[in-house]
């Protein structure tokens, strides 16, 4: 039979299974990553055809653009601003102390040279956006929080595999230039972000002058993976370049896409995500090699504890006494550094760079790490994250985001309407008829809003609550542009910061009336004539 026909075989099989395991995951709530990944084991182990040999360049370039492109599309870059400080610590100082706390206890466990201690280092210390992303997405976690691991997770994917080439370098010619490695870091890493940056721009503009669904669709389907070749090609950071394609053309670029558009390319990106996650998964699952796992069972313990460590003071370490970050969100961001496809795929491309024997045992502890962290952190995530009460579900509370959701979509679909209305694709006729029902059946949906809000005192603090924190992260972002525009002194902003970060600290705010606000907030009748002098 030709080789393209069992490769297409292999393939059908692997969804089919993959649909199966979703059905049977989402009926007993488990994670679907992680049933996946205890298929493909159980499949590796019973049945022998299906364990397959996976070349690196199968994930990276095929499997891991798309999900990390669909990942970075749907990230309000909005959002992310408000957190880069967060996300780029853990994206790279995060990364470095993980490399190198990880190499030295590997190393002073189990006895591994340094060399190769430091490379298994790179090799895990990012956490996995296949991973992490295809767990968290599911679990509901606060918006802010998810932001932070899914930008953690998108970025320091990027700055580990540029580490990982220079710890493979050195270990490979026995020598390392900090310099020169610094150097290496930032050309890859800037080079990377530049090209997704043009051409998610340029994607962007070619866009917004096509009105063909279709066409949009295939437009962010080349960006996605042409960011990725285009980088690789010119050997700086790839998966860099489809982060920021990804940030880029899902901000910018639905602004000129018509509905239709809009609907088919989310579909169509869900669709290849779920595609390159059941695949990735299922595979993560099929190369697990158990016997070199039971040769490699001490190093692989002294991994799995090295990546827990480390990890944990990363987590804590960096933001010790942090007002922005509750310490509840700790837990989760420590307990949620899962290790995945990336790892996966940087490790099985060692065998061409270092000993087979090395490079054996490495292959052998990323195995233990990966499967560790998907069945055993992977499975009690849901747990911890009820356990730390982040969450607090409640009939009224779902009762009331879906009354809000059918009304914000109903005013959405009233104001576009509207708008082609007034562009003459829309009669005064119809206007007038569609006008009267819609505004009915929008007025009632206000009013089912406002009497679950009075029924249940609790949801509208809740709202409140959520409302005036909004309110107090923009003047935080407001403050900060301020800065950057010399608007303000240093001492200005770092009074004012302070206060915000007190109020966002705190468990309640006092919203219910100007004069708290002013006095918990900027208390300005003491303060207005110190900060007038210091603006001057």
């Amino acid at each position: 039979m030709s080789e393209i026909f069992v490769i297409e075989e292999y393939a059908v099989a692997l969804l089919l299974i993959a649909t199966l395991v979703g059905i049977v995951a989402r009926r007993s709530r488990m994670p679907y990553t992680v049933g996946l990944v205890i298929v493909g084991a159980a499949l590796a182990i019973l049945y022998q055809p299906f364990h397959i040999e996976v070349e690196p360049e199968l994930i990276l370039g095929i499997f891991v653009p798309p999900l990390i492109f669909e990942a970075a599309f749907h990230l309000p870059i909005k959002e992310l601003r408000r957190n880069i400080t967060s996300i780029l610590a853990l994206a790279i100082v995060g990364v470095l102390l993980t490399t190198f706390l990880v190499g030295g206890i590997v190393h002073l466990g189990s006895g591994m040279d340094i060399t190769s201690a430091i490379v298994f280092g790179s090799i895990i210390a990012a956490t996995d956006p296949v991973a992490v992303i295809a767990l968290f997405g599911s679990l509901g976690v606060p918006k802010r929080l998810q932001v932070l691991l899914e930008g953690e997770s998108l970025l320091n994917d990027g700055t580990a595999i540029v580490v990982f080439n220079i710890a493979v370098t050195a270990a490979v010619t026995g020598s390392f230039d900090l310099r020169e490695g610094i150097g290496e870091f930032i050309f890859s890493a800037g080079m990377g972000l530049g090209i997704g940056l043009v051409l998610g721009l340029v994607a962007s503009f070619i866009i917004s002058k096509v009105d063909d669904y279709l066409i949009e669709t295939a437009i962010t389907f080349v960006l996605a993976y042409g960011a990725f070749i285009l980088a690789e090609m010119i050997h700086v950071s790839g998966v860099l370049a489809v982060v920021a394609a990804g940030l880029v053309n899902g901000n910018i670029g639905p602004r000129g896409m018509s509905s239709t558009t809009r609907i088919v390319v989310y579909n169509f990106w869900d669709f290849m995500s779920f595609l390159a996650n059941s695949f990735v998964f299922l595979m993560i699952g099929l190369v697990v090699d158990l016997p070199l796992l039971v040769d490699n069972w001490r190093a692989t313990l002294w991994g799995i504890l090295a990546a827990l460590l480390s990890r944990l003071i990363v987590i804590y370490g960096l933001f010790p006494r942090s007002k922005t970050l509750p310490f509840r969100w700790k837990h989760i961001l420590f307990w949620g550094g899962l290790r995945g496809a990336i790892s996966l795929a940087l490790v099985l491309g060692l065998t061409t760079k270092i000993g087979r024997e090395v490079s054996g045992q490495l292959q052998a502890m990323v195995f233990g790490l990966v499967v560790f962290t998907l069945l055993v952190q992977g499975t009690s995530m849901n747990w911890l994250v009820k356990r730390t009460g982040i969450i607090h579900r409640r009939e009224e509370r779902d009762e009331y985001d879906l009354r809000r959701a059918r009304a914000s979509t109903t005013r959405a679909a009233y104001d576009h309407l509207k708008k082609i209305h007034k562009e003459g694709m829309i009669s005064k006729h119809v206007w007038d008829i569609i006008t009267k029902t819609v505004e009915s059946y929008s007025d009632e949906l206000t009013k089912s809003l406002q009497e679950i809000l009075k029924q249940h005192p609790n949801v509208e603090a809740e709202e409140l609550d959520s409302a005036w924190r909004e309110f107090l992260q923009y003047q935080r972002l407001a403050l900060a542009e301020l800065l950057a525009d010399r608007g303000i002194t240093e001492d200005v902003f770092n009074q004012l910061s302070s206060r915000i970060d007190n109020q966002l600290a705190s468990s309640e705010i006092a919203w219910d009336s100007a004069e708290k606000m002013d006095r918990n907030l900027w208390q300005l009748g003491a303060r207005r004539t110190d900060l007038r002098s210091d603006s001057d």
